[in-house]
């Protein structure tokens, strides 16, 4: 066997083996698999995994921003016209957000943890000073009070006292640092001698500057990767108490921190939030891209905050039958200890059109006013998120306040914010390096197969070239015999004559005769 050959068997060789072996991986996935148990294994809450350091202490920086809406036709709105509000902010600060008191439990299955978050303000992104700039708003405390002696009119027409004497109208002007951060409200103090457990200061954002919102226990996801992150119990408890279904009341979900990896686009993605005292759950949307890095848009859909007739699971967030709100709104008073307060997205987006058409100045907007999640699939990294919620109050007239009479019911917008986080450029470099060595190990089969085929190539070349080699020596050999017998047998070599022969200026000439056969 000659040196070709065996180059050629061995290619051969090569090319079939890696064809085989590269196709049978791939089929079987054995190296998809391997990447992703070691992926559940490795993403998980215990000390000195992958995620652990980021999941306590976040590195992204968190935004927070918050707009009012000033009103601005008060007198017009309080005889019966319609409300008319201007939007003014952001008034925006850095958000600070660690786990406080990490405690590993049950053998690494579960963890307890407080979030933590402080605020710093923050003038370069905002559009004015929160000390300085004053907002006409909704008189929120008078209407807590009013709403909850509304049922006695004894105490109706106490408070209704109570209210001229310190001067406390239906709307009030404050700061915005008053607003978010507290004030001692006038009112408040009066009641507060006789309705222990009142709060005499008030603000949308009041204790919640360097606060928790109660100790969460989370599941790790070393017993299941799909668990990862999910919360177990919160202020100890696994069900809640406000509201009138057990499925209302359960607690589904992360916090909106963590999410498991090997996301799936089916699924949907439930967040237990305090701030709505209730889970909610978002289904996916679109594909998007985040600094190189690929994600899934989840968002919630309009069926999160359906009416019960649009959506009869969510009956149980009804208070009462009768204080049952239409689609886009969710009325939270009892986890706000009975104070009229509503909750929807920005502007009423995602809400029935008779609620931005009572308020003049909503203007919903799909694109500043969405909510949604921007995960990387294989890690259930947050690379992009913005949440996004409004507070209304629910006015109406309330017997024993003569000033509420001209009132019809309206869901009145007082401020909306906006949490949002991009991942940072270091993150973002880890995220890329774990996904490029994920990519590598997952498609190794393909590039098995990739080289197969190139020694597929470099086989049939070799095959084609040696083919060709083969006919050319077989012609040689059977054409050459005949063409030696007509010119040398039957050719004689003889010179012209003697004196060309000895010619030094023409040379020597030859003559060639046909040969005589000697016997004839």
């Amino acid at each position: 066997m000659t040196r070709r050959s065996c180059a050629i068997y061995t290619v051969g060789i090569i090319c079939a083996t890696l064809l085989v072996a590269g196709i049978g991986l791939m089929v079987s996935q054995v190296f998809r698999n391997f990447m992703h148990n070691r992926l559940k294994k490795e993403i998980v809450l215990v000390e000195g995994s992958r995620v652990f350091e980021s999941w306590k202490k976040p590195p992204p920086p968190v935004y927070m921003e918050f707009f009012f809406f000033n009103v601005t036709n008060v007198n017009e709105f309080i005889a019966g016209a319609k409300p008319v509000v201007k939007e003014i902010g952001p008034y925006t600060y850095r958000e600070y957000r660690y786990k406080d008191n990490v405690t590993m439990m049950d053998h690494n299955k579960m963890v307890s943890a407080y979030n933590t978050k402080s605020f710093v303000f923050l003038s370069e992104r905002s559009v004015g000073d929160p000390a300085v700039d004053s907002i006409t708003t909704v008189n929120i405390p008078a209407w807590a009070v009013m709403d909850k002696v509304k049922g006695s009119f004894w105490k109706a027409s106490m408070v209704s006292i109570m209210m001229n004497s310190v001067g406390s109208g239906l709307f009030t002007t404050r700061t915005v640092d008053e607003l978010l951060w507290g004030y001692e409200d006038p009112l408040l103090v009066r009641v507060a001698p006789s309705s222990p457990g009142t709060e005499t200061i008030f603000g949308l954002m009041y204790k919640k500057n360097g606060s928790n919102d109660g100790e969460f226990i989370f599941h790790t996801g070393t017993e299941n990767y799909m668990d990862y992150g999910r919360v177990e119990t919160w202020k100890g408890q696994s069900q809640l108490t406000f509201w009138n279904s057990n499925q209302s009341n359960s607690i589904n979900g992360s916090d909106g921190s963590a999410f498991h990896p090997l996301l799936d686009k089916n699924e949907r993605i439930y967040i237990f939030t305090p701030d709505l005292c209730r889970s909610i759950y978002m289904e996916f949307e679109k594909d998007v891209e985040v600094k190189g890095i690929p994600a899934y848009r989840f968002t919630p859909p309009r069926s999160v905050l359906a009416s019960k007739e649009e959506n009869p699971a969510n009956t149980g967030f009804c208070v009462t039958p009768q204080e049952c709100l239409g689609t886009g709104l969710l009325k939270v008073s009892p986890c706000r200890k009975g104070a009229p307060v509503v909750a929807s997205f920005p502007h009423f987006h995602l809400a029935d059109a008779k609620y931005v058409s009572a308020i003049g100045g909503m203007s919903p907007q799909r694109e500043h006013h969405q909510t949604f999640l921007d995960l990387n699939p294989t890690t259930g990294v947050i690379v992009r998120a913005n949440k996004r919620a409004q507070i209304n109050m629910l006015l109406n007239r309330v017997p024993g306040f003569p000033k509420t009479r001209p009132l019809n019911e309206t869901v009145f917008p007082v401020m909306f914010l906006n949490e949002s986080v991009v991942i940072d450029d270091a993150s973002a470099a880890r995220i890329h390096k774990l996904l490029l060595i994920v990519s590598l190990v997952s498609n190794f089969p393909l590039i098995l197969v990739g080289l197969g085929a190139i020694m597929l190539v470099v086989f049939i070349i070799l095959l084609i070239r040696a083919r060709k080699q083969k006919n050319e020596v077989r012609r040689i050999v059977f054409t050459k015999p005949i063409y030696a017998a007509s010119s040398e047998d039957n050719t004689s070599y003889t010179p012209v004559n003697d004196k060309e022969k000895d010619d030094p200026q023409n040379g020597t000439y030859i003559g060639l005769t046909p040969k005589i056969d000697a016997q004839t």
